[in-house]
């Protein structure tokens, strides 16, 4: 297998609601969405949202689990700002605060936020990284 995440898909419970949200965060859905799933370019990586149930069933998988899934997903930024500013927009379209900006132990600036369906983002600013024209996050060779 070669070293590669191509796409990522989060099971939501309303198609069109959680659409809405990433939409009012400024994301555009790509041409290929169609009502039963959302694509979102993010660099070289295709974010999707299809309803949980579906999901879960074409993964052979019960629909709903308790507590934590284990999973964050990371939306790094150019400026240590900007993180204060992502929260703030995700708050406003209806996202929930989990943790405000702090500075990390590991040199940079992290919050959290989870979407309508309690997926957990985090936000952050990281010194030793570059961000690309296309979104696309590297770290510093050093």
């Amino acid at each position: 297998m070669e070293q590669r995440l191509s796409l990522i898909t989060l099971g939501v419970a309303d198609l069109a609601r959680a659409q809405g949200f990433y939409e009012t965060l400024g994301w555009r859905a790509l041409p290929q969405s169609n009502a039963s799933v959302v694509f979102f370019q993010c660099g070289g990586i295709v974010f999707a949202l299809f309803g949980r149930a579906d999901l879960a069933g074409d993964a052979n998988l019960a629909p709903h689990g308790e507590g934590f899934s284990g999973i964050a997903l990371a939306h790094n930024v150019r400026e240590k700002e900007q993180v204060d500013a992502v929260l703030a927009e995700a708050e406003a379209a209806g996202g929930k605060i989990m943790k405000r900006g702090q500075d990390a132990f590991w040199g940079g600036y992290t919050g959290y936020f989870s979407d309508l369906d309690g997926h957990v983002w985090e936000v952050a600013w990281n010194p030793k990284g570059i961000i690309g024209a296309d979104g696309s996050f590297r770290f510093q060779v050093e």
